[in-house]
């Protein structure tokens, strides 16, 4: 249960650069999780210190694990609907420093975001309940700022939670 690469390529013109074929076997990922899938390929894989750059070019998923994704339980209409905007880009951002933030922290930087004029706010998919910012906090001073800004701004606004 491993990546194997199959085929290497010299990049011609180019010195010590190679495209590389790697292959993974269906069964390591989770049926249905394009999170998941993303997550073991592209995470594990950039993570590797021992390369110096790396980039992905090309990735061809199996019509098989392809029929397992449910796809999105609905589309950008329903949020525009929830955020009542149209007629032009949704604005967003994924709040960052994605760990070591206080809860409170976190929330004061979703409000300065969200009153800034972004629409909506969302965890990276790192921030889950760890012990300095635990989710009934989190999503407390999200709450709060997300109330602020909209009272602040007359617009709805939005904070996706892990």
């Amino acid at each position: 249960y491993k990546g194997r690469c199959y085929h290497i390529e010299v990049v011609i013109g180019e010195e010590n650069q190679y495209i590389a074929y790697v292959a993974y076997p269906l069964d390591l990922f989770e049926e249905g999780s394009v999170t998941n899938m993303f997550t073991s390929i592209v995470g594990n894989v950039f993570g590797f210190k021992a390369l110096r750059a790396l980039r992905l070019e090309d990735l061809r998923i199996p019509t098989s694990y392809s029929k397992t994704f449910q796809g999105p339980p609905h589309g950008i209409q329903v949020e525009r609907d929830k955020l009542n905007k149209y007629g032009r880009p949704l604005l967003g951002c994924t709040i960052k420093p994605k760990l070591g933030l206080s809860a409170k922290n976190y929330g004061r930087a979703v409000y300065e975001c969200l009153r800034g004029g972004l629409d909506f706010t969302k965890d990276d998919e790192n921030v889950n309940s760890q012990p300095f910012m635990r989710w009934r906090d989190r999503f407390l001073f999200c709450a709060e700022a997300i109330f602020k800004a909209q009272a602040e701004t007359g617009e709805i606004k939005g904070h996706y939670l892990n």
